[in-house]
């Protein structure tokens, strides 16, 4: 007998008894940002690659190692998203969403890395991303940052901590870039093989490196704050001012950074220690200059993307999975007239009531077995319907959760008991 086809490594099924949380979250998500007027966009999962060697960088470690990359029937190379931002600002460029205009904009679904699989780290992952186009002030940037704390208050999430930093501006970073390779160069030996590779590529990279035995020379690195000019100074005080002003609580972290040139000014990250090495569930900032990057004219943006795998392991480790709603009824048919007319009931029910979860049973068998896939199915309660009980008018009602006895329920009776008690 052949051996049965397995998942490819690094890309997980997701599977009916973890589908609620799921759900959860991307209702929740779904409805905090509806509160603030972001629209919802779709885009592909396949683009050309060219997107990303132009918006990540061809030097990257995402476009060097870690892209799905293939040749279609056509010839033409394409790639499977690794993110959204770059599809987004496609898609806004064009069908003419960005030049002149605001937009506020998400999406979901999933990305694709070739990377190492660990928990909470996956080849094929989810992210929910949110980018505002054409304000360049630091209000956009607050706004954003409160819908992340709006959405971990309803998930239900605590002890994230928010971390924030500025990169100032392109022209400013590059005057840093500067004396930070030549503090790195004189600490050459002390440069893991990571460090070393991104010396000359990425150098701010290597402030974010992972690795303890680096913490003390990072931490001994210049800054940029002092490079920074009065209008991003500006920016980034207003911003500070702004969460102190609403109360949320932030740590300036002056080694969060981005490597890429189109970021600039305010970035941020959502961490948490409960998720070992993969500590990082939101991140975000301001990147300026993608737009441009990728043939528009100048449009101010800046946006976040959270990790769906990351908040769902937040998510078990709390109590919601038991208090999510599932089934409400499993309805047990014995009889052959019982059996047609169940369905019919079923029907009638579900339109009475139309947020009831109702199972009913098919494929026959006795009582007793269907019963046992009743309760397996963790309905509150089994609805009995029998030729007896049909030729009465009524139907039996037991819980099959916590305490209580079955009682007979007329038919006509059985919306009123069934909304009192739902």
């Amino acid at each position: 007998m052949a051996k049965h086809i397995q998942a490819i490594r690094g890309m997980k099924d997701i599977l009916p008894q973890q589908t609620p949380l799921w759900q959860f979250l991307e209702d929740s998500v779904r409805a905090v940002l509806s509160r603030y007027g972001y629209a919802e966009i779709r885009m592909p999962i396949l683009e050309l690659t060219e997107l990303f060697k132009r918006s990540i960088g061809e030097v990257t470690d995402i476009v060097e190692k870690e892209m799905y990359t293939f040749e279609d029937r056509n010839g033409d190379s394409l790639t499977l998203r690794p993110e959204g931002t770059a599809g987004c600002v496609r898609a806004g460029l064009e069908n003419g969403l960005l030049f002149n205009q605001v937009q506020r904009l998400w999406y979901q679904g999933p990305m694709f890395r070739h990377e190492r699989p660990q928990k909470g780290r996956y080849r094929q992952f989810h992210q929910i991303g949110v980018e505002s186009f054409g304000l360049a002030g630091p209000d956009v940037d607050l706004e954003l940052i409160l819908i992340t704390a709006r959405i971990w208050k309803a998930l239900g999430l605590q002890d994230l901590q928010l971390q924030l930093n500025t990169l100032g501006t392109a022209a400013e970073r590059s005057q840093y870039r500067k004396e930070l390779m030549s503090y790195f160069h004189d600490c050459y030996d002390s440069l893991d093989e990571d460090s070393r590779r991104r010396l000359e590529s990425n150098p701010l990279r290597i402030l974010d490196t992972k690795n303890p035995e680096m913490a003390e020379l990072v931490a001994a690195a210049p800054s940029l704050m002092g490079h920074l000019g009065d209008e991003s100074r500006e920016h980034f005080e207003q911003l500070c001012a702004g969460l102190d002003a609403v109360g949320q609580a932030y740590l300036v972290n002056p080694r969060l950074v981005r490597g890429l040139d189109y970021y600039a000014r305010t970035v941020f990250e959502w961490v948490t220690d409960q998720l070992g090495a993969q500590g990082t569930v939101c991140a975000g900032g301001r990147y300026d200059g993608l737009v441009e990057q990728l043939g528009g004219k100048p449009v101010p943006a800046v946006g976040f993307a959270m990790g769906l795998e990351r908040l769902i392991a937040l998510l078990e480790q709390t109590d919601l999975a038991q208090r999510l709603p599932g089934i409400d009824l499993y309805l047990v048919t014995v009889g052959e007239q019982a059996q047609r007319e169940g369905l019919l009931l079923a029907e009638r029910l579900r339109d009475a009531m139309p947020g009831l979860r109702l199972i009913s049973h098919c494929g026959g068998g006795s009582f007793k077995s269907q019963f046992k896939k009743a309760d397996k199915s963790n309905a509150r309660y089994a609805l009995i319907l029998g030729d007896d009980e049909l030729a009465r008018g009524e139907t039996g009602l037991k819980p099959l959760r916590g305490e209580g006895t079955q009682q007979q329920v007329k038919i006509s009776e059985l919306v009123d008991l069934l909304n009192a008690r739902l």
